[in-house]
């Protein structure tokens, strides 16, 4: 019994060496007789460049199709600065497809980068071709929990009929905000968001006639806010407002 058990042994481990040997021997001979022959890429490209890509795999494919080792062809890919998220397939015997999303940027985040809906970041090589979209600023780490409220006050000011452009956040996480119209709020580090909601209830009382003379708006007291008008701006009838209200 035993003999019979060495001699399965012996005989199984001289079939995994023998087939470990025609292995190496067809990764050998690969670029010879399984040369890849195709690459197809697809994906709805706006800023990335289908010869960059194809740069980008050449090496990785020369070597035939039993070479191409399909995580680095999938991580060298998504290096490229507006590449999301990456599928690279082999299909037999000459072809490789690689299916990309493009990233799509929603806001600049700071100086140089932008984040996707997702709020991840990435650097494109023009960040000037993006000055149209609303700046979100703040400590790193921070993109994705900012982005949350970023969009969530978005909302609350177009139904305000305001629109938010900026919004900072310092390292001190005091937070800053400007909109459109260039007003700027500043709202502090101590509960910006209820400052923000006590904002939305009462700032509109004032009027559409009398909201346009304010250039910034104080947030940072306890039961209240300061305006601070535009130049040339006369003050506002707090009268006048009273009886309106």
């Amino acid at each position: 019994m035993n003999k019979s058990i060495r001699c399965w042994s012996l005989g199984l481990m001289m079939i995994l060496i023998i087939s470990w040997f025609s292995w190496q021997e067809i990764k050998a001979q690969g670029a010879n007789w399984m040369p890849v022959k195709y690459v197809r890429i697809e994906g709805a490209f706006q800023y990335i460049a289908k010869e960059k890509i194809k740069q980008v795999v050449t090496w990785h494919v020369m070597n035939g199709l039993y070479n191409i080792d399909v995580r680095e062809v999938r991580q060298s890919v998504k290096q490229l600065a507006w590449v999301e998220q990456v599928k690279v397939q082999l299909i037999w015997p000459d072809a490789v497809k690689i299916s990309i999303k493009e990233q799509s940027p929603v806001v600049r985040w700071g100086a140089k980068k932008l984040l996707n809906k997702r709020g991840q970041a990435f650097k494109p090589v023009n960040i000037n071709m993006f000055n149209q979209l609303p700046l979100l600023d703040g400590p790193v780490g921070s993109e994705k929990v900012l982005l949350t409220k970023m969009n969530e006050m978005s909302v609350a000011l177009i139904k305000q009929g305001m629109k938010l452009m900026e919004f900072h956040v310092n390292e001190r996480r005091a937070w800053k905000l400007i909109l459109d119209n260039k007003m700027e709020l500043k709202l502090g580090t101590n509960e910006p968001e209820k400052k923000f909601n006590r904002f939305l209830k009462t700032f509109a009382l004032l009027g559409t006639a009398q909201i346009k003379k304010v250039a910034g708006v104080d947030l940072r007291y306890a039961n209240g806010y300061a305006l601070t008008l535009k130049e040339h701006e006369e003050k506002i009838d707090w009268k006048h407002v009273a009886q309106m209200n």
